[in-house]
């Protein structure tokens, strides 16, 4: 069996006749009256239809990665004109609004907004002609700043009242 997308205010049900209304040729719109549903939630379903078919009620991996040049692809063809759900089609994306938020991205930031980001903490960069015996010292210090932080959250988390 497949994985249903559980992020949306719809039931599955009403993701279901949404779809089946959809493929009778209803709007997003009518379907939301009719399903006394969230309009936002089944212009997102719908979207998701446009580009996938039946497929909008299988829930697609959240694990894929792409590429920099991938995106950027993408971004230059959207700008150039061509459209989301066509591009989301093509490329076999999760939803159109990849590409929106892409090109958002790309607008706001650039290139390089569509780089991949770092996850995690930013590991200290070695300070140059620093010894041994220094940066062990430097790593004490901030650790004992990171103990004296901890434990005043710790005494206010007691002090509140329940």
């Amino acid at each position: 069996m497949y994985e249903v997308h559980a992020s949306s205010s719809l039931t599955v049900e009403q993701r279901r006749l949404a779809v089946a209304l959809f493929e009778e040729g209803w709007g997003y719109s009518s379907v939301s009256t009719r399903l006394v549903a969230s309009r936002h939630a089944v212009r997102k379903l719908y979207h998701r239809w446009r580009a996938r078919g039946q497929g909008a009620l299988v829930a697609k991996s959240s694990k894929r990665v792409f590429t920099f040049e991938f995106k950027r692809n993408v971004v230059a063809r959207f700008l150039a004109g061509e459209t989301k759900t066509d591009l989301a089609q093509e490329f076999e994306l999760s939803s159109p609004e990849l590409v929106s938020r892409w090109a958002s991205t790309y607008r706001r930031e650039g290139e390089m907004g569509l780089r991949p980001k770092r996850r995690g903490r930013v590991p200290s960069e070695p300070v140059e002609g620093e010894s041994e015996l220094e940066r062990l010292r430097r790593d004490n210090e901030r650790l004992r700043a990171e103990v004296a932080y901890l434990g005043k959250v710790q005494a206010l988390g007691v002090q509140r009242p329940r």
